[in-house]
């Protein structure tokens, strides 16, 4: 598939508690846009602290009653591998759900974005019956064990960046282990969610084991992680929206979190690095996918210096390939920005790194995509320095910064950064090299000749310092998702 008529998408308003639609129309709603053309097309209710409470009350009675945590293990691992099924197969109609209200242009949401949340359901559906406790090594007197149980209601809360994919990570890990779950999307990218809602209810997951709820984070967000009945907070975001939710769960009964938060991600090219065409297209890969609109996204370049000129021309004439458009039209390459004062804040940061000295290389401007929607060129600063702004702070759009470094010391000097450690990149034809760099960068993944995840879930995601607590992906996310009881049985009697 790729493309598709706006126009022609219905989506359906409301929360997903207990297995249908709750809609409060006397409340307030927040308007939803098109990033594509910025044309309102629907809006979504605000969950406030009482409706909360009715999804938190009810996924926890269903996680009591509905037998959910205390079926047979393998019997969890089919209805998800069931879910899995569904959505897979339900691609024509998620993928251009996804497509109208995000950033995800429509070939995207269909080879990727759907299969790989499918994919990632039944790959977290295997750890059902696979991971468990462990029996202790104790004296002959006894019997230790320890046993792993679910927590009981789950919140989590999405981004906006990749709506399906995110919710995904969240839910997988969390039912598997036998838990219910009250998810949050965004308010910008609500809709797809909720068809991942219902496909999990015609898989045969319980009515209230997992439910969507809709708002803004100010209020809903916040009387979430509040709630007393939620057990477990799993959270993508912005840093300072972390910091919010692990004071308000430390405030409420110190439950633990999950949170994968921004990012400021180095990628270090040293001159041995093979085929710098290669080279090029993946650097430029890793700051213009979904526009930049990436948490991981590689937007600090530190390049050795005596091939800086070569890879920044490279890198410019690629940039120049990329034909901006909305999300439904056929051969976009850069999709929008996801709202209008987001691409404000991108162009502020550029005009205020420009001031203070960087060299705009290439972009620097809207792109004109003939048409409305929020739309950015792909944009190069040179003569940078770690105080200037587009180094410092996360932008979250196509802006991508060039130092220089002639040692390997120099270059971990400067891909150190204050506040973010999530993740980095390593080019270069030196495997001494290359691991001497992985051991001395502080990110949470470090990529080496390559730069971005594949389909292998096994490997777990998270950041260092500022950039997050705990990890996505992995057997490390479903294992966060239980408790371990310790049982010590004195055997002799």
């Amino acid at each position: 598939m790729d493309r598709f008529d706006p126009a022609t998408i219905g989506v359906r308003s409301g929360h997903f508690i207990g297995g249908s639609y709750v809609d409060d129309d006397l409340g307030p709603r927040i308007e939803v846009a098109r990033p594509s053309d910025g044309v309102l097309y629907a809006s979504v209710p605000v969950a406030d602290a009482a409706t909360i409470d009715r999804a938190v009350q009810n996924a926890w009675a269903a996680w009591r009653t509905s037998g959910w945590a205390r079926i047979a293990p393998r019997e969890r691992a089919r209805v998800l591998r069931r879910f899995a099924d569904l959505v897979a197969a339900d691609v024509e109609t998620l993928a251009p759900l996804e497509a109208l209200g995000s950033t995800r242009p429509i070939r995207d949401a269909f080879n990727w974005d759907v299969p790989f949340t499918a994919e990632g359901i039944r790959f977290y559906a295997e750890f059902a019956d696979k991971v468990g406790g462990d029996v202790a090594a104790t004296d002959h007197d006894h019997l230790g064990m320890t046993i792993a149980e679910p927590y009981g209601v789950v919140a989590a809360i999405a981004p906006w960046n990749f709506p399906l994919v995110m919710a995904s990570w969240k839910i997988a890990p969390a039912l598997a282990a036998g838990n219910a779950v009250v998810l949050k999307p965004s308010e910008m990218t609500p809709f797809s969610v909720l068809r991942l809602a219902e496909l999990a209810v015609e898989a045969g997951v319980p009515p209230g084991i997992f439910n969507v709820v809709q708002g803004d984070g100010r209020t809903t967000g916040d009387a979430l992680v509040r709630h007393p009945r939620i057990a477990k907070v799993t959270f993508t975001g912005s840093t300072r929206t972390g910091a919010a939710i692990m004071a308000a769960c430390a405030e409420t009964g110190t439950k633990p979190v999950t949170l994968e938060l921004g990012g400021k991600s180095p990628q270090i090219v040293f001159a041995d690095a093979p085929r710098i065409d290669d080279v090029a297209r993946r650097i430029a890969g890793a700051i213009t996918t979904n526009a930049g609109q990436v948490c991981v996204a590689g937007s600090r370049l530190l390049v050795e210096r005596s091939i800086a000129d070569e890879l920044a021309a490279r890198i410019q004439r690629i940039f120049g390939e990329l034909k901006a458009g909305a999300t439904w039209t056929p051969g976009t390459t850069l999709p929008p920005i996801i709202s209008e004062p987001q691409a404000a804040r991108i162009e502020a940061i550029v005009e205020r790194s420009v001031a203070s000295g960087a060299v705009l290389r290439c972009g620097g401007h809207r792109a004109d995509a003939s048409g409305p929607g929020a739309f950015y060129t792909p944009t190069l600063l040179t003569h940078v320095t770690p105080q200037t702004d587009a180094v410092r702070d996360e932008i979250f759009g196509p802006v991508l910064t060039l130092q220089t470094f002639d040692t390997e010391d120099e270059a971990l000097e400067l891909a150190a950064h204050p506040d973010y450690g999530l993740a980095a990149g390593v080019h270069t034809a030196d495997l001494g090299r290359a691991l001497r760099m992985v051991r001395g960068i502080e990110a949470g993944t470090v990529w080496v000749n390559r730069y971005g995840r594949t389909s292998d879930f096994m490997i777990p995601t998270g950041g260092y310092k500022r950039s997050g607590l705990g990890k996505d992906l992995g057997r490390q996310a479903y294992e966060a998702n239980l408790r371990f009881k310790s049982v010590l049985i004195d055997v002799r009697v």
